[in-house]
């Protein structure tokens, strides 16, 4: 069984029926932790939630059952210490499914949840801590970030309680001694202390090109939202394992690894490693039988240069690719050696998934595909007037007075960044694009990527793409470097395939390869060859980490 039909309609004959009929149902006061966990966990308890395995060879099996059961220990614990309704709670548990429970537990009693990296430093702790008032953290004890949050605490006032995951600290609680103390039934709150669907649920810090990180809040009807991204994109399947190759502390764990995935009945499968071996990768998704997969370019990169042959992936059904635009050769090259179509997606930290590519049509490789019912989304120019087929502009959601399901509240405490991207009844994503006469959306690059070179305006993303298809190159970015006389000029950085080695000859030649791909000037006219780049550890290769080293 699943919830799916409770909260959405799902029968549609074509992409037009479903852009025009979709509708979620959202009931006064909706929590997820109550209304699909534990209903759930009264209906079907033994319904498996979670699938839990690590490179070591640990594995568990969660059922809904056992996640009300812990959910609510946590959420009693929590109480026990004083947390309560409103305040803020920093989780940095990695893959670790201690996670679930410590989240789940914080939507009981209405706190606000904010999934953390663990790559956090002190002085990332302290800014967060007191941004966001930070009452307590959740972290894992398998890394260095205990030690940089006891760097921190002195100077984040708001923080009265650090608890340990899996280990335990002079100063710190043990989550799950106090797990074990805690009562095992949460009484669900009514009055004051009960949730409205426009209560903070979940803070995410978000990193610009610029400052410090947004934060990205979302209300506790936000769930409701994905039930698009789960059931429509990554075609999730009752009972079934999906997959979605992301650390915790990313929204991505919020798009593929909880709420969309089992409001449709979904099994969520989490895969708990350091250090991403395609090999090791691709060899779990063969011994537990993967249903639906969906991961970033980076991963799919990687798998391409494997021998796919060696693997048994006869159990997937469906696999999608989020967090940067597809490469049109990686589609392909995936397409010809495992049969299956990469069905790409769009969104940000502040909304689900915007735009995809559907079952009803054709994937066009390399294309971001159209829009779900639940915005209208739009491609606008400086004057916020609709663009015309094939004319480059800004991807925006057009609102008027609405505010619609999965669309972020706001970023915490900050009208001004809120305005910023959010006026006149427009949501401004920052996303360059264009739309062909199918309707379908092109990614060109955040407005802060795109190049300017000698009165032309190139996008980042057209050369990426053009160089993926030499089979000299792993993986590249193009960035923009300053120029005296055009402005600006290309650059790509690239990590060469195995069996190549740096030349002034092969620079040449991929010169040319761009040139003859695309236009005469779109060509990188600088060219380096590094060994890797730098990336989130969600896997998205970090341009502007690239911009600032060569401005230094």
């Amino acid at each position: 069984m699943n919830f799916l039909d409770k909260y959405a309609n799902t029968d549609f004959s074509s992409y037009e029926d479903f852009h025009d009929n979709f509708q979620i149902n959202v009931p006064d006061q909706f929590n997820f932790a109550y209304d699909i966990v534990d209903e759930y966990a009264r209906l079907e308890p033994e319904k498996k939630a979670l699938v839990w395995c690590d490179e070591k060879g640990n594995k568990a099996t969660f059922t809904f059952a056992d996640m009300k059961y812990y959910s609510d220990k946590a959420a009693n614990f929590y109480r026990s210490i004083g947390l309560k309704k409103g305040d803020s709670v920093m989780l940095i548990l990695k893959r670790k499914y201690q996670y679930w429970f410590a989240l789940v537990g914080l939507h009981k009693i209405g706190a606000i949840a904010i999934p953390a990296t663990h790559l956090l430093t002190k002085k990332d702790i302290v800014y967060r801590n007191n941004a966001a008032h930070v009452k307590a953290i959740v972290a894992t004890a398998d890394s260095h970030v205990a030690d940089a949050i006891d760097e921190a605490a002195p100077d984040s006032p708001t923080l009265q309680y650090k608890i340990l995951s899996d280990g335990k600290r002079d100063g710190w609680l043990c989550f799950e001694d106090e797990l074990e103390k805690a009562a095992p039934d949460f009484i669900r709150p009514v009055g004051k202390e009960a949730t409205q669907n426009h209560d903070l649920m979940l803070l995410y810090f978000t990193s610009g090109t610029t400052g410090y990180p947004k934060m990205v809040t979302h209300n506790y009807a936000y769930p409701l939202g994905h039930i698009l991204t789960a059931h429509f994109w990554q075609k999730v399947e009752d009972d079934r394992l999906h997959l979605t190759v992301s650390d915790t502390g990313w929204a991505k764990a919020a798009w593929g690894k909880i709420y969309g995935q089992w409001i449709c009945g979904a099994t969520v499968f989490a895969y708990d490693y350091e250090r991403f071996i395609p090999h090791d990768l691709l060899t779990i998704m063969q011994d537990y039988k993967i249903t639906t997969f969906c991961a970033p370019p980076t991963i799919y990169r990687f798998f391409i240069k494997e021998d796919l042959t060696k693997y048994d992936l006869s159990s997937l059904h469906h696999c999608c690719i989020a967090g940067e635009p597809l490469n049109p050769e990686i589609y392909n090259q995936f397409l010809k050696m495992t049969g299956h179509k990469l069905y790409e997606g769009f969104g940000q930290t502040e909304m689900c998934v915007a735009l995809a590519t559907f079952e009803w049509f054709e994937p066009k490789p390399g294309s971001m595909g159209k829009p779900v019912p639940t915005y209208n989304i739009d491609i606008v120019d400086e004057n916020n007037d609709s663009c015309d087929v094939g004319q480059e502009g800004e991807i925006v959601l057009r609102l008027g007075d609405e505010h619609p399901i999965g669309l972020f509240e706001g970023y915490y405490e900050d009208s001004n960044r809120t305005t910023s991207v959010w006026y006149d009844g427009i949501y401004h994503t920052g996303d360059i694009a264009w739309r062909d006469e199918d309707g379908f959306f092109w990614f060109v690059g955040r407005t802060d990527d795109v190049i300017k070179s000698s009165g032309y305006r190139i996008g980042p993303f057209e050369v990426e793409s053009a160089l993926l298809e030499h089979p000299a190159v792993l993986e590249t970015a193009i960035t923009a470097v300053p120029d005296p006389e055009r402005g600006q000029i290309v650059k790509a950085t690239i990590v060469l395939a195995k069996g190549y080695t740096p030349s002034d000859e092969l620079k040449k030649e991929l010169q040319t390869h761009v040139k003859q791909s695309t236009a005469p000037y779109k060509y990188p006219r600088v060219i380096e060859f590094v060994d890797e780049l730098p990336k989130t550890i969600s896997g998205k290769i970090r341009h502007v980490a690239i911009r600032e080293k060569d401005a230094k």
